[in-house]
């Protein structure tokens, strides 16, 4: 095997082209998904906290009137 120069080593590089299907869905579901993720935390994210806070603080309320009817009983 003779010596490799550096153009002949990168034509081989740039002609290969295995795996280019695999980096180009990654990069289609990379575009897709970038956008979804700014969204959710820009917009949707205060809101979705908001709901599980209220859930949260209905659930306490909830909790304290059981119990506070229970020792009363």
């Amino acid at each position: 095997m003779g010596k490799l120069w550096l153009a002949d080593v990168l034509r081989r590089v740039h002609e290969d082209e295995e795996g280019a299907i695999t980096l180009e869905t990654v990069l289609i579901v990379g575009a897709v998904a970038i956008p979804i993720l700014i969204f959710l935390l820009k917009i949707a994210w205060p809101q979705i906290v908001n709901f599980f806070n209220t859930g949260v603080q209905d659930l306490t309320t909830a909790g304290n009137n059981v119990s506070g009817e229970g020792a009363g009983q």
